[in-house]
């Protein structure tokens, strides 16, 4: 069973635990005494259940079972041998007080299980445990409260006899312990946002800027994207608010050829927000990140920044505004880079190179324009096609190409090694990932759909290019066709580094939800390593560093994960070594129950975002820093995504 299994299994098995332990504490407080001992040992059973489950799943991981074998597996168990001891002899015994705390104690102990991973997650500290234990241990003197009787037979046992005594010490500790576990879990020491800190010495990122030329032989590529709020109706004629660039959706295409210098001017007319511009998968210097509050300021309405950087990297990327940007590139804030390569790879003859962004505009996904989406087009057999996809929006996107064998011969950028032809196969785009599709436009109709309805899709249609596009007939149904996996697709190839290397640096990110800090106030978010942004404290680099990362997801939601300024090469995925062409990546999906293992070598200094790329996440939390040693930031920001 794989790991997301597992974990769906075992909080079923707790939820079950609960609910057995629960139901025999108010059978026995309503006396029914024949049904007790078979609830009692159905709740030993799947008590019994619930501990092998737990072992089961530590076979994947400490990280997914940390909080279980600390706190909720230890409570539960200790609870229901007390249950064992006090109610087992009393089974028999109608209504037996003993009895029934000790089985509801155990329930509520049952249940703080459940609450542990849900809204602690990992990892559980001391604080979390004291709360945990005086939850538990408030439910069983209320409950207590509410079964004892006084000698007088009046309820409550809060008189001034042993039991009122007992009640008011019990309800004291237990708050006391509430209190102190609460201080511990919500007022962590030693966070770091950004190591370096704030005017310390060492090279501000104001100081990692592009040249100011290009590679001889290149030219000067000069761009003016002017960010703006507008209106855009859609082809089914609805209109919806929208913020562009150059009042255009997507924004302006941006190329260049390798060796070319990139100069563009980001203008700000009214997006009071402010905008910056990240270049998504490109590996500039830190300063022209366009991370607001860590490498500039956002731009405000009537302001300007200059970006510069060399063309050194070939191939498909994008670029965004990273200021409030799980509502910016909502709203339109993206366009595409494209660099290709100076001297031709090949002698074939030019064909049709076609870049589509994937984005969902009120509720409709579209490639490209959603004011006016990619009509059918001409192209003749034999022709060359390659097809550049961008996915823009903060989930992956399910695409299928039918009609035609086809070969991913780019993922983020790097090409990939000896690609096989691909045949009746779909493919899960990451959020922000970009995969390079090519063939030759064969004799029939070719389709690209987003999603296995079909219902938006490009059209290829066979032909001259100056005839007339007619409508093609309706998309193939691709919903049961499998997806592609990447680490076994291609033909290895040697790497500058691998698994048995040894790394300099190690970090583990564990993705998880749970109660954190956020904003000063204690929030439901998304975290890393239990923190969210921007308590999350930096991962420290050195510069040459050989850098392993693993990064764990241990919730429910697939975490499209994003280092800026670098690419990493894929060691292995849920303990398996690829197989395949070598992966470097920019940006990949880290599903539930998912262990991935990259690497990078640390060549490009700066303090970095290391986030999940759905920007909604991040901007709950799921981000943090990676920064290199003696790399400092001036500015001061609350940049959450």
């Amino acid at each position: 069973m794989s790991t997301d299994g597992l974990v769906a299994l075992d909080l079923a098995v707790a939820a079950a635990a609960a609910a057995a332990w629960l139901g025999v504490g108010v059978a026995a407080a309503a006396g029914r005494t024949r049904t007790v001992p078979v609830l009692f040992a159905a709740a030993l059973l799947v008590t019994f259940v619930r501990i092998g489950t737990v072992v089961t799943l530590a076979g994947s991981g400490w990280w997914f079972v940390q909080e279980k074998v600390t706190l909720a597996l230890p409570l539960l168990v200790a609870t229901a041998l007390a249950a064992v001891v006090i109610a087992g002899p009393r089974l028999g015994a109608p209504r037996s007080p003993a009895a029934v705390v000790s089985l509801l104690t155990t329930g509520y102990a049952a249940v703080a299980g459940l609450v542990a991973t849900f809204l602690i997650g990992y990892p559980a500290g001391l604080g979390d445990a004291l709360v945990i234990v005086a939850f538990v241990g408030a439910a069983a003197f209320v409950t207590w409260w509410l079964l004892a009787q006084d000698a007088t037979g009046q309820g409550g046992g809060g008189g001034s006899g042993g039991g009122g005594r007992r009640l008011r010490w019990g309800g004291a500790a237990t708050a006391t312990l509430g209190l102190a576990g609460v201080g511990l879990a919500l007022v962590p020491p030693g966070d770091a946002p950004h190591a370096g800190g704030h005017g310390a010495p060492g090279t501000p990122v104001t100081a990692l800027r592009g040249p100011a030329a290009p590679d001889p032989g290149g030219t000067v590529r000069r761009y003016t994207l002017t960010a703006g709020k507008t209106t855009v109706a859609l082809a089914a004629g609805r209109r919806i608010a929208a913020w562009t660039f150059n009042g255009r959706l997507p924004g302006p295409p941006l190329t260049a050829t390798q060796g070319d210098l990139v100069e563009v001017t980001l203008r700000n007319a009214d997006v009071e927000r402010g905008v910056t511009l990240h270049w998504h998968g490109y590996d500039v210097p830190s300063g022209e990140d366009g991370v607001p509050g860590l490498t500039q300021d956002a731009v405000a309405p009537g302001g300007q920044f200059v970006y510069r950087f060399r063309a050194a990297q070939i191939g498909t990327y994008w670029y965004h505004t990273h200021e409030a940007s799980s509502v910016g590139v909502r709203m339109g804030l993206y366009g595409s880079l494209v660099v290709t390569p100076r001297a031709p790879r090949t002698t074939r003859p030019a064909g049709l190179d076609l870049t589509l962004s994937v984005h969902t505009f009120g509720g409709t996904t579209v490639f490209g324009d959603p004011a006016r989406p990619e009509p059918p087009r001409r192209v003749a057999a034999g022709t060359p096609v390659r097809l550049r996809l961008i996915n823009t929006d903060s989930t992956p996107r399910r695409l299928a190409l039918a009609g035609t064998p086809y070969r991913l011969i780019a993922v983020d950028g790097a090409d990939l090694n000896r690609p096989d032809r691909l045949t009746n196969v779909a493919m899960s785009l990451p959020a922000g990932g970009r995969y390079d599709l090519a063939f030759d436009m064969p004799a029939g109709p070719v389709t690209l759909s987003a999603g296995a309805d079909g219902a938006r899709a490009l059209r290829l249609l066979p032909g001259d290019a100056a005839a007339p596009a007619r409508r093609a007939a309706a998309v193939p149904r691709t919903g049961d066709w499998p997806l592609l996996d990447l680490t076994r697709y291609g033909k290895p190839a040697a790497t500058p580094f691998g698994a048995r290397d040894r790394f300099d640096r190690r970090f583990t990110l564990v993705l998880d939800r749970g109660i954190a800090l956020s904003g000063g106030l204690p929030r439901y978010a998304q975290t890393v390593n239990g923190r969210a942004f921007p308590r999350v404290p930096a991962d420290l680099v050195g510069r040459g560093d050989l850098v392993l990362m693993t990064v764990v997801n241990r919730g429910f939601g697939v975490h499209p994960w994003h280092l800026h300024g670098h690419h990493v090469l894929v060691l292995s995925k849920n303990g398996r070594a690829p197989t395949g062409s070598p992966l470097w990546l920019d940006t990949f999906d880290v599903r539930p129950g998912d262990v991935w293992r990259v690497a990078f070598r640390a060549d490009n200094p700066g303090v970095w975002m290391n986030h999940c790329h759905n920007l909604g996440h991040a901007a709950q939390g799921m981000a943090s820093h990676l920064a290199y040693e003696g790399v400092t930031t001036p500015f001061r920001g609350g940049h959450g995504g």
